[in-house]
Formats: C-alpha cells, structure tokens, sequence
C-alpha cells in the first residue's frame, strides 16, 4: 500500500429533525391537546486517533464522510431517532487543518483523543413546546437546523523522541536496526528507505524512546528535489535531532561538504526547525585508520562551527552506540522532568512545533504551487498528477 502523510477530504455533519404539528385524537376525545415531538439531533463527524493505524491511506480513496440526520418528531409527544455520530479514525499525530481557512482546528497526539469537526444540526421544535395557557393549540413548529459543512486537511506527522537526519547511504536505516527491533531495508545503494521508520530503543528495563529514520536528504531537497521534502516535516516534532554524517561514503566525497549541505537544506526548509537542538553523530569509524579519522572529524567540526554534543560510532558493529543511546535516554528523561516541574515549557514547546509546522506547510505548498505551474507550461506533460508525490511501497511497521 501507499504510505500516505496527507489527504484532504469534505465532512459533511446530519441536519436536526423537524419538529412535529400534531393534536391528540382519541375515541371520546374530540379537541385533545398538541402532541407534536420534537426532531432528532443530527449526527457529528468526529476524528479519534488510533495507535493501530500507520497511514492515511484509506483517505485517498474516499473523499467525502456524512453523518446521520436526526428523524423528524412524530406525534403522540414521539422525539425523532437522534442521527448517529460518524467516528472517523486516524492515526496518533495527525493534525487537523480547515482546507478553506487555513485554520488549525485540532493535533490528535494521543491514543484515543478525539476533536469534533462538524457539529451535527440541533433538533427542530414540536408543537407542543409552544402550548401556553393563552394558546391551547398551537400551531408552530421549528425546522431543525442543517449540520456544519467542512472541507479539511489531514497531515501526519511521526511521533517521536528522536529523529534521524543525514544524506541517503549515511547508515540511518543500519543504526536504528542495531539499537532497536525495527528492521527498516539496509542496501548499499542511495534511497533505500522510501518512508520513515521508527524504532523503540530500550536502554534499560522501563526506560525507553522512539527513534525515526527519515528518506535521505540531497542537495536541492529544499528545492522538491528528492524524496526527502515530503518527510522532513515529520522532525517536527521531534525533541533531539540526530544529524548522521558518513565519515567514509563510498563515492570519495567530502564528509565536511555532505554535512554542510543537510544544515544548508534544513535551514532553507525551515529556520525555526533548524534551531532545534541536534546532536552531531560521525558514522563508519571503523573504515577509518586513527589520523585519517581524527583529520576528517575535525574538519566537520570546523565546516559546522560545530558546539555541541559529538559522537563516533559503527552503526553495523554497535561500536559507539550504546554511550549515544545511553546519553539520549538521560537527556530526555531531563527534559521531561523539567516539563513536570515547569508547566510552561509544555506551552512553548507546543507554540515551537506549531511554528515549525506552519513553516513547513507553507514550503511544501510553494512548492506544489511551483510544480503546478511548471507542468502546466510543459506541453510535453499533460499527465501532471499531484498523487505523484506518493511513492508505491509496501508498509511494514
């Protein structure tokens, strides 16, 4: 199946029930009172995350939801059948946009959470509600009232602690197998991963985090060039950014030119998110002698301006990993305790990640918008198809 990160769809919620005019009409009783019911509440379309789901898939086939209109009251003082709500799962991370307004109505961040997207209609009213000792038959009622309408975009994005980031070949796939039971393809040719992956690392009994494994950027990604646009979104919300350097890539390039060009992509995609904090992490030590790797190491650093945490490791022999792992699994749990301890962390990091979102939407929008225009002015491509975006793969989480 598609791994499918996006889809836009229209829900429609039921229309209310109109209230009833009715008069009760018994044997023996020849002018009985009003006995309209009032209508049924129509049906709302609501959005619950589900940690069984991995993709938006089943939105791309159908496009169009429409819940339950509420029954019309009946007499005898009969209430209209209320229309049922219209449950419509996605999975855990999903953020919900209004397509016309732009507006963010909801991010569905937990198992189970649930944001109503359109309200279903409000019951019409029946005679009866209107008897009154001055008017002993009325003859009112009141229409339900219709459901809201709303055209929306659903956008995934992967939840987790750690994100990977670096060229195709920079052994992203590789590390995430040796430090935990994922097992996303590992070849020796560029673009092997078509689609993140995500791995739980178990440093200890009872303390672990979730790592992802994004496609490989390449010069020009920032541009549409590559797989890798449609992903980086998803180190959104990532707290700790893995940025992987290939310390012996297999065409003889320049480690310290690869590591400047990711830094120079991710900046043009998003400033805000290429502040986020990341940790510099040299691959493939083991195909290097001492001085040789000590000379290229350095000059990563100097091409970076690098400050911050520096690790060397063998991702496909373990050799480094698990003092990486080990010092994430502590820095983490650092953070959580300081959210614990200060509630408004919590807030500036949602108010970061919405930034970052926002950023990221906007690029991915201009971009589609520059495709658009450049397939309509090629005559040569008349077959133009925005689903190109997605990449057929099989999906095994």
């Amino acid at each position: 199946m598609k791994f499918v990160d996006e889809a836009s769809i229209k829900v429609f919620a039921g229309n209310g029930g109109n209230g009833c005019l009715s008069f009760r009409r018994e044997k023996y009783v020849a002018k009985g009172g009003p006995d309209g019911g009032d209508g049924g509440d129509g049906g709302s379309v609501i959005i619950c995350a589900d940690d069984a789901l991995n993709t938006l898939v089943d939105y791309r086939f159908q496009r169009s939801y429409r819940a339950d209109s509420g029954q019309a009251g009946r007499g005898r003082n009969c209430t209209g059948k209320s229309g049922e709500d219209l449950v419509l799962r996605v999975p855990v991370g999903t953020t919900i946009l209004d397509e016309d307004t732009g507006e963010v109505l909801g991010d569905l961040s937990a198992d189970g959470e649930q944001l109503v997207v359109a309200q279903g209609g409000f019951h019409g009213l029946g005679n009866t509600r209107f008897k009154s000792s001055t008017n002993r038959a009325p003859r009112q009622t009141t229409a339900g009232s219709e459901g809201e309408q709303r055209s929306l975009k659903l956008e995934l994005k992967i939840l987790a602690d750690v994100g990977l980031l670096g060229l195709p070949n920079a052994g992203k796939s590789t590390l995430i197998r040796a430090v935990s039971s994922a097992r996303p393809k590992v070849a020796d040719y560029p673009f092997t991963t078509l689609v993140p992956n995500l791995g739980v690392v178990k440093v200890e009994a009872h303390r672990s985090f979730v790592v992802a494994d994004i496609p490989g950027l390449i010069e020009g990604a920032s541009e549409g060039a590559g797989l890798g646009i449609r992903f980086l979104k998803h180190l959104t919300r990532n707290r700790i950014l893995l940025h992987l350097v290939d310390m012996a890539p297999y065409d003889g390039s320049d480690p310290a030119g690869a590591a400047l060009s990711i830094v120079r992509e991710l900046e043009r995609f998003s400033p805000t998110l290429a502040q986020r904090e990341r940790w510099l992490v040299l691959n493939k030590i083991d195909l290097l002698e001492g001085e040789d790797l000590e000379e290229r190491r350095e000059a990563v650093i100097d091409a970076l301006g690098w400050e911050g945490p520096v690790y060397t490791i063998s991702a496909i022999s373990g050799e480094g990993t698990p003092a990486l792992c080990g010092d994430l699994m502590n820095h983490l749990e650092a953070l959580r305790a300081a959210v614990e301890a200060d509630p408004e962390l919590d807030k500036a990091e949602q108010l970061l990640q919405g930034r970052m979102q926002r950023e990221a939407r906007e690029r991915i929008a201009e971009l589609r918008s520059q495709r658009r225009r450049d397939a309509a002015d090629d005559s040569d491509d008349d077959d133009f198809d925005e689903d190109d975006y997605d990449v057929e793969v099989e999906y095994v989480p």
